[in-house]
């Protein structure tokens, strides 16, 4: 859901909450107060014996130090943000934002605050009417001393969080669910090929007139409502041709879909068709699994740029990556043709597995050029694809790779060692993939 998604990436839902569940604490225990009997409480003076100008000078003290806590942990946030932005790429930004333990510990410090403000509120001096919420008061001293804990544990984190091997497996594993999410169904013993042909009596270029529906905002396709764009299309009795792809940028104005119909589109039409379609100023990673893999290309990219050369960081960037198409190579990517009750009523556009892997290995392997390590553990990456996947189409994606890779090392590797070890790497993933055994060969350059 795309509110859930927003609402979940941002730094204010989960303080918020955790502020009006402070709030709603504190007037519990200010009320249970009211029920216990002080024969009960004067049996532990030294917990709950304080004066009315004690418990405010604690409870002042606690929520003082509290909201100068929740602005260290703040700017603490933001420099973590920035530093990750200017390390590895901006696009992993909303991660540290959707971030679960950064939003609880800010919303924990914020709520001991908002707390201490709602009891001390309630606390009468003698000439007042006397009133002191002894259990209110006893249990904000205890959030004080977990706060404590709390701090801690955020340094911690923080300190944890930047670092490149835990940035990306975090996408890595956030872009894993997506692929789950996306692809449940395995392609099965037989290996079938995923379908991408017609089905019997459509001839898309035969006679079909398409109207064009056109967008009415600008921004990055996120989510599309897939049953309601077959519902649309079965009310209307037509078939829908996606014309654009999640993830892919969306002006005003520009098609969203054709729809096979002899009238021009009505304006409740495209209402209907701009309802289905969810579009935002950034990407998602939830329907849009090339994201992930973009962010942790990018990652590989910036490592791999000669004022940092950083090649630990992009074999890394290689690993997690083989591991999400690893989930990706043995899932059943949906037919382009969807129908209903027999009859097609969506032409979609989606990812394929020749695409993915081209998004993850292209760009690298155009920046490592002469970088063994990273073009060995790419051929490396190929090797475990090719004990995952048994479709023939796919271990034909993944020799192509391979044999692309060999080229890049044949026109920048130079030395002999470097090369045999290539070569070593080069026969392991085509044997992986029933292919013939090759070797990199000497190009005329270095051999004269």
């Amino acid at each position: 859901m795309p509110i859930w998604t927003y609402l979940r990436s941002s730094l204010w839902f989960v303080p918020g909450l955790m502020v009006a569940a402070a709030i709603g604490l504190a007037a519990g225990l200010i009320e249970a107060d009211t029920h216990v009997k002080r024969e009960l409480l004067a049996e532990w003076p030294r917990l709950f014996g304080a004066g009315a100008d004690g418990s405010r000078a604690m409870l002042t003290a606690i929520a003082s130090s509290m909201i100068t806590v929740a602005g260290v942990t703040f700017s603490i946030t933001i420099v973590a943000l920035s530093l990750a932005s200017t390390q590895y790429t901006p696009r992993i930004l909303r991660n540290f934002m959707a971030d679960r333990t950064n939003q609880l510990v800010l919303g924990f410090f914020v709520g001991i605050f908002t707390y201490c403000l709602v009891v001390l509120r309630t606390i009468r001096s003698g000439d007042e009417g006397r009133f002191i919420p002894s259990l209110a008061v006893a249990f904000g001293f205890v959030l004080a001393l977990v706060g404590v804990g709390v701090l801690i544990l955020f340094i911690h984190h923080i300190a944890t969080s930047i670092q490149a091997s835990h940035v990306i497996s975090s996408v890595a594993a956030e872009t894993t669910r997506a692929v789950e999410h996306l692809f449940p169904e395995e392609l099965g013993e037989d290996a079938e090929e995923d379908v991408t042909s017609a089905p019997p009596g459509w001839d898309e270029a035969g006679g079909v007139e398409w109207r064009e529906l056109a967008a009415r905002k600008t921004g990055y396709l996120q989510d599309i409502d897939a049953d309601a764009l077959l519902w649309f299309a079965g009310e209307r009795g037509g078939v829908v041709r996606m014309e654009r792809r999640i993830g892919e940028f969306i002006i005003t104005g520009s098609p969203l879909v054709a729809f096979s119909s002899a009238a021009p589109p009505d304006e409740d039409e495209t209402r209907d068709l701009n309802s289905i379609y969810t579009i935002s100023h950034n990407r998602t990673v939830e329907q849009d699994a090339s994201f992930g893999i973009r962010q942790i290309v990018d990652i590989a990219l910036k490592a791999l740029s000669p004022g940092i050369n950083d090649t630990t960081t992009a074999t890394t960037c290689v690993d997690y990556l083989s591991s999400v198409l690893s989930v990706l190579a043995d899932k059943r990517i949906e037919s382009r043709f969807r129908a209903e009750g027999g009859e097609l009523r969506v032409i979609a556009l989606g990812p394929t597995f020749d695409g993915l892997l081209a998004a993850s290995f292209d760009e690298i392997r155009q920046s490592a050029e002469g970088n063994v390590a990273v073009l060995a553990r790419m051929l490396g990456a190929v090797e475990r694809l090719a004990h995952r996947t048994r479709s023939p189409h796919r271990r034909r994606i993944l020799a192509r790779h391979a044999r692309l890779f060999s080229e890049t090392a044949e026109r920048h590797v130079e030395s002999e060692y470097d090369r045999a070890r290539l070569n070593d790497c080069f026969g392991r993933a085509l044997a992986a993939l029933g292919e013939p055994e090759e070797s990199i060969p000497v190009s005329k350059e270095q051999a004269t």
